[in-house]
C-alpha cells in the first residue's frame, strides 16, 4: 500500500490551503497551522523547502506569509511530493538489493511502480484539488478582518 509521509501530506494540505484562499494577501503560516493542527515550527521546515523548489513564494514583513509562485494549474501533486519526500529521504540509507532476484526482478518492478505512481501524481494539479474542495462545499474563512471601532 502506498503510504505518504506526514510531511508530504502536510505539504499537500498547505499548498492547497494557500491556493484555495481567494484573498490577495499572503497566507501566514500561523493560519495554516491553526487549520491543520500542526506546530508552526514543523510546518515552516516544509514551507521553506517548497519556497526553494519554486512552488511557493515567501513574503517577508508583518503582513508576510506565503503565496503560490506559479499558477495553480502549473503545480502538480508530483511536484509537491518530490519536494516533501526529499526531506524524508535526507540521511536515510538507500537500500540496494544484493541478490540476483533483488537486482533483476524486485528492483525493476518497484521502479516501475514508483514511475507509474509519480506519473499519476504529475497528472493531477492543485487547480483540480481546489475544484474538488469547492464541489465538496469546503468553506474558507475568507472574510476580511473586520475593523474594531472600540475606543
Amino acid at each position: 500500500m502506498l503510504k505518504l509521509s506526514r510531511k508530504t501530506l502536510l505539504a499537500l494540505e498547505a499548498v492547497i490551503d494557500i491556493a484555495f484562499t481567494p484573498r490577495a494577501e499572503p497566507v501566514q503560516a500561523k493560519e495554516i497551522t491553526a487549520r491543520q493542527g500542526v506546530p508552526q515550527r514543523y510546518l515552516e521546515q516544509v514551507m521553506q523547502q517548497l519556497v526553494r523548489a519554486g512552488i511557493l513564494k515567501g513574503v517577508r514583513g508583518p503582513r508576510g506569509g506565503y503565496r503560490l509562485a506559479r499558477e495553480r494549474r502549473r503545480i502538480s501533486v508530483g511536484d509537491i511530493v518530490r519536494v516533501a519526500e526529499s526531506l524524508e529521504d535526507e540521511g536515510e540509507e538507500v537500500f540496494m538489493p544484493q541478490s540476483e532476484i533483488g537486482k533483476k526482478v524486485v528492483a525493476p518492478f518497484v521502479q516501475t511502480l514508483q514511475d507509474d505512481v509519480m506519473a499519476k501524481l504529475d497528472a493531477v494539479t492543485i487547480e483540480e484539488f481546489c475544484g474538488t474542495a469547492r464541489t465538496a462545499g469546503i468553506a474558507r474563512g475568507t472574510d476580511p478582518i473586520k475593523p474594531d471601532f472600540v475606543i
